[in-house]
């Protein structure tokens, strides 16, 4: 058995926030596969109980410990190896501010957006739509702006704040409707230089769900 075990969906930009940390460290890992769509795993009485009680992914294992939520997971693990660690307490704080406002503002409208553009059973109204998409273009504005001049979101190298933040980014532009790097060329030109990085991978190489509905991926 890895030394850690992830949670997860190929499908889920929350949960890819935490695969693409144990890649980028090198960690020995393995992903389960939840069955989120055809199985409702997540929503059953026993993952509830058994690994998660509020229902979602990414769920880490590391020997006794059972994390959840993507921002405490991030944390974790770059405390643990010290690999994309904010350095003292103005770039912990920063780079929390980063965290919250991806959670809140960026993917916390892109995620939703997306699922109900592919994955939904039924379209919502028109009118959602526009909304998400205003809020959506407001977020991605400010992190363009942030990124102009400058490598990474909180220093000159890159931290959890800058993987957190890529969790919807790398999915295909038709998924969205929109292309978010030809759009935004201070994020196009961030997420070149993330990608970069040793060990990058894609969303839908990283973890099992693709194609869609069933175990495989993108390119094994």
């Amino acid at each position: 058995m890895s030394e850690f075990q992830l949670y997860c969906f190929a499908q889920s930009g929350n949960a890819y926030r935490a695969a693409l940390t144990l890649n980028l460290i090198g960690a020995d890992w393995e992903p389960i596969w939840v069955d989120f769509f055809a199985g409702g795993a997540t929503r059953t009485p026993e993952y509830r109980e058994t690994v998660n009680e509020m229902g979602e992914v990414p769920v880490l294992v590391h020997g006794n410990k059972k994390l959840t939520q993507s921002g405490v997971i991030l944390t974790y693990l770059a405390k643990l190896t010290g690999k994309f660690k904010p350095q003292g307490e103005d770039e912990e704080l920063e780079s929390l501010r980063w965290i919250i406002f991806d959670n809140q503002k960026v993917n916390g409208f892109l995620g939703p957006y997306r699922f109900l553009k592919n994955f939904a059973p039924k379209q919502p109204d028109p009118a959602v739509f526009a909304f998400m998409k205003g809020r959506i273009d407001g977020a991605l504005a400010v992190v363009n702006k942030r990124l102009t001049g400058r490598q990474y979101l909180v220093s000159d190298k890159p931290t959890i704040a800058d993987i957190s933040m890529t969790a919807y980014l790398y999915y295909p532009p038709e998924e969205f409707g929109f292309d978010i790097a030809a759009e935004h060329p201070a994020i196009g030109a961030w997420l070149d230089r993330m990608q970069a990085l040793p060990n990058w991978g894609h969303p839908y190489d990283l973890m099992p769900g693709y194609p869609f509905g069933t175990q495989g991926y993108r390119n094994r």
